[in-house]
Protein backbone atom coordinates (compact mmCIF):
# COMPACT_ATOMS: atom_id res chain seq x y z
CA UNK A 1 0.00 0.00 0.00
CA UNK A 2 1.40 3.37 -1.00
CA UNK A 3 -0.03 6.39 0.74
CA UNK A 4 0.95 8.87 -1.96
CA UNK A 5 -0.89 6.69 -4.50
CA UNK A 6 -4.04 6.47 -2.35
CA UNK A 7 -5.17 9.96 -1.24
CA UNK A 8 -8.53 8.52 -0.12
CA UNK A 9 -6.86 6.38 2.51
CA UNK A 10 -4.77 9.36 3.58
CA UNK A 11 -7.93 11.41 4.14
CA UNK A 12 -9.64 8.55 5.97
CA UNK A 13 -6.81 8.26 8.44
CA UNK A 14 -6.96 11.96 9.23
CA UNK A 15 -10.75 11.81 9.67
CA UNK A 16 -10.40 8.77 11.94
CA UNK A 17 -7.82 10.55 14.10
CA UNK A 18 -10.08 13.62 14.47
CA UNK A 19 -13.15 11.57 15.44
CA UNK A 20 -11.19 9.45 17.91
CA UNK A 21 -9.76 12.49 19.70
CA UNK A 22 -13.31 13.80 20.13
CA UNK A 23 -14.39 10.45 21.63
CA UNK A 24 -11.43 10.53 24.02
CA UNK A 25 -12.29 13.96 25.42
CA UNK A 26 -15.97 13.02 25.84
CA UNK A 27 -15.27 9.74 27.63
CA UNK A 28 -12.69 11.22 30.01
CA UNK A 29 -15.14 13.95 31.04
CA UNK A 30 -17.99 11.44 31.28
CA UNK A 31 -15.97 8.92 33.28
CA UNK A 32 -14.83 11.50 35.84
CA UNK A 33 -18.35 12.92 36.10
CA UNK A 34 -20.18 9.59 36.55
CA UNK A 35 -17.43 7.75 38.45
CA UNK A 36 -17.60 4.79 36.02
CA UNK A 37 -14.44 2.70 35.82
CA UNK A 38 -15.80 0.97 32.71
CA UNK A 39 -16.11 4.33 30.99
CA UNK A 40 -12.63 5.40 32.09
CA UNK A 41 -11.26 2.03 30.97
CA UNK A 42 -12.88 2.59 27.61
CA UNK A 43 -11.37 6.10 27.54
CA UNK A 44 -7.95 4.53 28.16
CA UNK A 45 -8.52 2.29 25.18
CA UNK A 46 -9.59 5.30 23.09
CA UNK A 47 -6.38 7.10 24.05
CA UNK A 48 -4.48 4.13 22.67
CA UNK A 49 -6.64 4.32 19.55
CA UNK A 50 -5.45 7.88 19.00
CA UNK A 51 -1.87 6.84 19.66
CA UNK A 52 -2.20 3.84 17.33
CA UNK A 53 -3.74 5.84 14.50
CA UNK A 54 -1.15 8.63 14.70
CA UNK A 55 1.70 6.11 14.94
CA UNK A 56 0.39 4.04 12.03
CA UNK A 57 -0.08 7.13 9.89
CA UNK A 58 3.48 8.33 10.65
CA UNK A 59 4.90 4.86 9.99
CA UNK A 60 3.22 4.67 6.60
CA UNK A 61 4.63 8.05 5.66
CA UNK A 62 8.14 7.02 6.71
CA UNK A 63 7.90 3.65 4.95
CA UNK A 64 7.42 5.45 1.63
CA UNK A 65 10.94 6.84 1.76
CA UNK A 66 13.10 5.22 -0.94
CA UNK A 67 15.91 2.79 -0.17
CA UNK A 68 19.37 4.31 0.25
CA UNK A 69 22.95 3.16 0.80
CA UNK A 70 22.37 2.66 4.54
CA UNK A 71 18.89 1.11 4.32
CA UNK A 72 18.99 -1.07 1.21
CA UNK A 73 15.54 -2.60 1.88
CA UNK A 74 14.01 0.83 2.43
CA UNK A 75 12.03 1.81 5.52
CA UNK A 76 9.27 -0.79 5.43
CA UNK A 77 10.09 -2.01 8.94
CA UNK A 78 8.73 1.24 10.41
CA UNK A 79 5.25 -0.20 9.88
CA UNK A 80 6.14 -3.39 11.75
CA UNK A 81 7.73 -1.40 14.59
CA UNK A 82 4.58 0.72 14.84
CA UNK A 83 2.46 -2.43 15.08
CA UNK A 84 4.74 -3.82 17.81
CA UNK A 85 4.47 -0.59 19.82
CA UNK A 86 0.69 -0.61 19.40
CA UNK A 87 0.54 -4.17 20.69
CA UNK A 88 2.76 -3.32 23.68
CA UNK A 89 0.59 -0.36 24.68
CA UNK A 90 -2.52 -2.55 24.47
CA UNK A 91 -0.86 -5.04 26.80
CA UNK A 92 0.03 -2.35 29.35
CA UNK A 93 -3.43 -0.79 29.41
CA UNK A 94 -5.11 -4.17 29.91
CA UNK A 95 -2.89 -4.85 32.94
CA UNK A 96 -3.84 -1.46 34.44
CA UNK A 97 -7.56 -2.17 33.84
CA UNK A 98 -7.27 -5.52 35.66
CA UNK A 99 -5.53 -3.85 38.60
CA UNK A 100 -8.13 -1.12 39.00
CA UNK A 101 -11.04 -3.55 38.47
CA UNK A 102 -9.76 -5.72 41.32
CA UNK A 103 -9.74 -2.69 43.63
CA UNK A 104 -13.29 -1.71 42.59
CA UNK A 105 -14.61 -5.27 43.04
CA UNK A 106 -13.43 -5.23 46.63
CA UNK A 107 -15.05 -1.84 47.26
CA UNK A 108 -17.70 -0.91 44.62
CA UNK A 109 -18.33 2.82 44.23
CA UNK A 110 -21.59 4.59 43.31
CA UNK A 111 -22.01 5.39 39.61
CA UNK A 112 -24.30 7.78 37.69
CA UNK A 113 -25.73 5.20 35.33
CA UNK A 114 -27.81 7.59 33.20
CA UNK A 115 -25.01 9.93 32.04
CA UNK A 116 -22.73 6.89 31.74
CA UNK A 117 -25.17 5.39 29.22
CA UNK A 118 -25.39 8.58 27.18
CA UNK A 119 -21.59 8.93 26.88
CA UNK A 120 -21.19 5.22 26.05
CA UNK A 121 -23.81 5.37 23.27
CA UNK A 122 -22.14 8.41 21.72
CA UNK A 123 -18.75 6.67 21.97
CA UNK A 124 -20.09 3.52 20.31
CA UNK A 125 -21.53 5.49 17.39
CA UNK A 126 -18.26 7.34 16.87
CA UNK A 127 -16.18 4.14 17.13
CA UNK A 128 -18.34 2.41 14.54
CA UNK A 129 -17.89 5.42 12.25
CA UNK A 130 -14.11 5.24 12.60
CA UNK A 131 -14.12 1.46 12.05
CA UNK A 132 -16.21 1.93 8.90
CA UNK A 133 -13.75 4.60 7.73
CA UNK A 134 -10.78 2.22 8.02
CA UNK A 135 -12.44 -1.05 7.02
CA UNK A 136 -11.16 -0.96 3.41
CA UNK A 137 -7.51 -1.17 4.50
CA UNK A 138 -5.06 -3.69 3.07
CA UNK A 139 -5.43 -6.77 5.31
CA UNK A 140 -1.83 -7.78 4.55
CA UNK A 141 -0.68 -4.51 6.14
CA UNK A 142 0.04 -5.36 9.79
CA UNK A 143 0.47 -1.71 10.69
CA UNK A 144 -2.95 -0.53 9.49
CA UNK A 145 -4.59 -3.71 10.76
CA UNK A 146 -3.23 -3.09 14.27
CA UNK A 147 -4.79 0.40 14.26
CA UNK A 148 -8.07 -0.99 12.90
CA UNK A 149 -8.16 -3.64 15.67
CA UNK A 150 -7.64 -0.89 18.23
CA UNK A 151 -10.77 0.91 17.01
CA UNK A 152 -12.83 -2.26 16.58
CA UNK A 153 -11.94 -3.42 20.07
CA UNK A 154 -12.99 -0.05 21.46
CA UNK A 155 -16.38 -0.35 19.77
CA UNK A 156 -16.87 -3.72 21.48
CA UNK A 157 -15.81 -2.12 24.77
CA UNK A 158 -18.48 0.57 24.32
CA UNK A 159 -21.11 -2.17 23.98
CA UNK A 160 -19.92 -3.56 27.33
CA UNK A 161 -20.15 -0.15 28.98
CA UNK A 162 -23.71 0.29 27.68
CA UNK A 163 -24.69 -3.13 29.04
CA UNK A 164 -23.18 -2.26 32.43
CA UNK A 165 -25.02 1.06 32.48
CA UNK A 166 -28.38 -0.59 31.80
CA UNK A 167 -27.87 -3.20 34.53
CA UNK A 168 -26.77 -0.61 37.08
CA UNK A 169 -29.65 1.72 36.17
CA UNK A 170 -32.29 -0.95 36.89
CA UNK A 171 -30.62 -3.00 39.66
CA UNK A 172 -28.10 -0.76 41.41
CA UNK A 173 -25.44 -3.50 41.15
CA UNK A 174 -22.33 -1.31 41.08
CA UNK A 175 -20.02 -4.33 41.00
CA UNK A 176 -21.12 -4.91 37.37
CA UNK A 177 -19.00 -1.90 36.33
CA UNK A 178 -15.59 -3.39 37.32
CA UNK A 179 -16.73 -6.80 36.01
CA UNK A 180 -17.39 -5.31 32.58
CA UNK A 181 -14.00 -3.58 32.83
CA UNK A 182 -12.35 -7.00 33.21
CA UNK A 183 -14.15 -8.23 30.08
CA UNK A 184 -12.92 -5.14 28.22
CA UNK A 185 -9.38 -5.88 29.46
CA UNK A 186 -9.62 -9.45 28.14
CA UNK A 187 -10.67 -8.17 24.69
CA UNK A 188 -7.78 -5.70 24.64
CA UNK A 189 -5.33 -8.36 25.81
CA UNK A 190 -6.43 -10.75 23.05
CA UNK A 191 -5.81 -8.13 20.35
CA UNK A 192 -2.47 -7.19 21.90
CA UNK A 193 -1.30 -10.81 21.84
CA UNK A 194 -2.14 -11.28 18.15
CA UNK A 195 -0.38 -8.08 17.08
CA UNK A 196 2.68 -8.70 19.28
CA UNK A 197 3.01 -12.29 18.09
CA UNK A 198 2.99 -11.40 14.40
CA UNK A 199 5.17 -8.28 14.67
CA UNK A 200 7.74 -10.12 16.81
CA UNK A 201 7.83 -12.95 14.27
CA UNK A 202 8.59 -10.48 11.47
CA UNK A 203 11.20 -8.57 13.49
CA UNK A 204 12.85 -11.93 14.20
CA UNK A 205 13.22 -12.53 10.41
CA UNK A 206 10.53 -15.21 10.40
CA UNK A 207 9.05 -16.87 7.33
CA UNK A 208 5.59 -15.89 6.05
CA UNK A 209 2.65 -17.67 7.66
CA UNK A 210 1.97 -21.10 6.17
CA UNK A 211 5.39 -21.46 4.51
CA UNK A 212 8.42 -23.47 5.61
CA UNK A 213 11.88 -24.10 4.19
CA UNK A 214 11.11 -27.68 3.11
CA UNK A 215 8.13 -26.56 1.00
CA UNK A 216 10.23 -23.95 -0.81
CA UNK A 217 13.07 -26.41 -1.45
CA UNK A 218 10.74 -29.10 -2.78
CA UNK A 219 9.03 -26.61 -5.10
CA UNK A 220 12.35 -25.45 -6.55
CA UNK A 221 13.58 -28.99 -7.13
CA UNK A 222 10.28 -30.09 -8.67
CA UNK A 223 9.90 -27.29 -11.21
CA UNK A 224 13.39 -26.16 -12.25
CA UNK A 225 15.24 -28.35 -14.79
CA UNK A 226 18.58 -29.80 -13.74
CA UNK A 227 18.38 -28.85 -10.03
CA UNK A 228 19.96 -31.58 -7.89
CA UNK A 229 19.94 -29.84 -4.50
CA UNK A 230 19.09 -26.63 -2.61
CA UNK A 231 20.97 -25.52 0.49
CA UNK A 232 21.71 -22.43 2.61
CA UNK A 233 18.10 -21.38 2.05
CA UNK A 234 16.86 -18.22 3.80
CA UNK A 235 13.34 -16.80 3.54
CA UNK A 236 12.31 -13.82 5.66
CA UNK A 237 9.60 -11.17 5.86
CA UNK A 238 10.51 -7.49 5.52
CA UNK A 239 6.89 -6.57 6.19
CA UNK A 240 3.63 -8.41 5.44
CA UNK A 241 3.44 -8.72 1.66
CA UNK A 242 7.17 -8.15 1.12
CA UNK A 243 9.16 -11.41 1.37
CA UNK A 244 12.83 -11.94 0.45
CA UNK A 245 14.77 -15.12 -0.33
CA UNK A 246 18.37 -16.18 -0.79
CA UNK A 247 19.55 -19.70 -1.65
CA UNK A 248 22.33 -21.81 -3.15
CA UNK A 249 21.02 -24.02 -5.96
CA UNK A 250 23.11 -26.96 -7.16
CA UNK A 251 22.72 -27.76 -10.87
CA UNK A 252 23.49 -30.96 -12.72
CA UNK A 253 26.36 -30.93 -15.22
CA UNK A 254 24.97 -28.90 -18.11
CA UNK A 255 25.85 -26.26 -20.67
CA UNK A 256 25.88 -22.59 -19.77
CA UNK A 257 22.87 -21.91 -22.02
CA UNK A 258 20.74 -24.20 -19.80
CA UNK A 259 21.39 -22.22 -16.60
CA UNK A 260 19.17 -19.26 -17.47
CA UNK A 261 16.01 -21.37 -18.09
CA UNK A 262 16.59 -22.99 -14.69
CA UNK A 263 16.87 -19.58 -13.06
CA UNK A 264 13.71 -18.34 -14.80
CA UNK A 265 11.78 -21.44 -13.69
CA UNK A 266 12.90 -20.96 -10.09
CA UNK A 267 11.85 -17.32 -10.01
CA UNK A 268 8.47 -18.10 -11.59
CA UNK A 269 7.81 -20.86 -9.05
CA UNK A 270 8.72 -18.64 -6.09
CA UNK A 271 6.56 -15.80 -7.37
CA UNK A 272 3.47 -17.86 -8.23
CA UNK A 273 3.46 -20.36 -5.35
CA UNK A 274 4.85 -18.27 -2.48
CA UNK A 275 4.51 -14.61 -3.62
CA UNK A 276 8.27 -14.15 -3.23
CA UNK A 277 9.45 -11.42 -5.60
CA UNK A 278 12.82 -10.38 -4.14
CA UNK A 279 15.30 -13.24 -4.66
CA UNK A 280 19.06 -13.71 -4.65
CA UNK A 281 20.06 -17.14 -6.01
CA UNK A 282 23.57 -18.52 -6.37
CA UNK A 283 23.95 -21.33 -8.93
CA UNK A 284 26.61 -23.97 -8.23
CA UNK A 285 27.98 -27.01 -10.03
CA UNK A 286 28.75 -29.02 -6.89
CA UNK A 287 27.79 -28.87 -3.26
CA UNK A 288 30.07 -26.41 -1.47
CA UNK A 289 29.30 -27.49 2.08
CA UNK A 290 27.60 -30.33 3.96
CA UNK A 291 24.40 -29.85 1.95
CA UNK A 292 22.29 -28.66 4.88
CA UNK A 293 19.09 -26.91 3.88
CA UNK A 294 19.55 -24.37 6.67
CA UNK A 295 23.00 -22.77 6.79
CA UNK A 296 25.27 -23.51 9.76
CA UNK A 297 28.58 -21.67 10.24
CA UNK A 298 31.73 -23.55 9.22
CA UNK A 299 35.03 -23.30 11.09
CA UNK A 300 37.13 -23.49 7.91
CA UNK A 301 36.57 -22.18 4.38
CA UNK A 302 35.60 -24.71 1.74
CA UNK A 303 37.53 -25.09 -1.51
CA UNK A 304 36.54 -26.88 -4.70
CA UNK A 305 39.41 -28.65 -6.51
CA UNK A 306 39.48 -29.51 -10.20
CA UNK A 307 37.95 -32.93 -9.55
CA UNK A 308 34.88 -31.43 -7.81
CA UNK A 309 35.87 -32.67 -4.29
CA UNK A 310 35.32 -30.39 -1.25
CA UNK A 311 38.32 -29.77 0.99
CA UNK A 312 38.78 -27.61 4.07
CA UNK A 313 41.51 -25.00 3.91
CA UNK A 314 43.81 -27.08 6.08
CA UNK A 315 43.27 -30.24 4.02
CA UNK A 316 44.45 -28.48 0.90
CA UNK A 317 47.99 -28.44 2.33
CA UNK A 318 47.99 -31.96 3.76
CA UNK A 319 48.57 -33.80 0.47
CA UNK A 320 52.14 -35.10 0.29
CA UNK A 321 53.08 -34.91 -3.39
CA UNK A 322 56.46 -34.28 -4.92
CA UNK A 323 56.76 -31.22 -7.13
CA UNK A 324 57.17 -33.35 -10.24
CA UNK A 325 54.10 -35.41 -9.38
CA UNK A 326 52.01 -32.25 -9.00
CA UNK A 327 53.30 -30.95 -12.31
CA UNK A 328 52.44 -34.19 -14.09
CA UNK A 329 49.07 -34.34 -12.39
CA UNK A 330 48.15 -30.85 -13.55
CA UNK A 331 49.09 -31.59 -17.15
CA UNK A 332 47.19 -34.88 -17.04
CA UNK A 333 43.99 -33.00 -16.15
CA UNK A 334 41.53 -33.56 -19.05
CA UNK A 335 40.84 -30.50 -21.14
CA UNK A 336 37.08 -31.10 -20.93
CA UNK A 337 37.13 -30.97 -17.12
CA UNK A 338 39.04 -27.66 -17.09
CA UNK A 339 36.57 -26.27 -19.63
CA UNK A 340 33.65 -27.43 -17.45
CA UNK A 341 35.01 -25.62 -14.42
CA UNK A 342 35.38 -22.42 -16.43
CA UNK A 343 31.81 -22.80 -17.71
CA UNK A 344 30.36 -23.21 -14.20
CA UNK A 345 32.35 -20.26 -12.88
CA UNK A 346 30.97 -18.11 -15.68
CA UNK A 347 27.46 -19.35 -14.89
CA UNK A 348 27.72 -18.29 -11.26
CA UNK A 349 29.13 -14.90 -12.18
CA UNK A 350 26.55 -14.10 -14.87
CA UNK A 351 23.35 -15.59 -13.45
CA UNK A 352 23.84 -15.92 -9.70
CA UNK A 353 22.45 -12.46 -9.01
CA UNK A 354 19.64 -12.69 -11.55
Amino acid sequence: MELHGNPTLNKRFLIAIGITITILVAEIIGGLWTGSLALLADAGHVFLDVFALVLSFAAMRLSLRPADSRHTFGYHRFQVLAAFINGATLLLISIEIFREAWTRLQAPEPILAGPMLVVAVVGLAANLLVAFTLQEHDHDDLNTRSAYLHVLGDAISSVGVIAAGVIILFTGWYWVDPLVSVLIGVIILSGAWRVLRESTHILNEGMPRGVNAEQVRDAIQATAPGVSNVHDLHVWTIRPGFVALSAHVVLDDQALSQAQPAMDAIKTTLREQFSIEHTTIQLECAQCNDGALICTPSTAPVMLDLHGHDHGHGDAHDHDHAHDDEHDHEHDQPEAERTHLHTVTSTIARVGEG
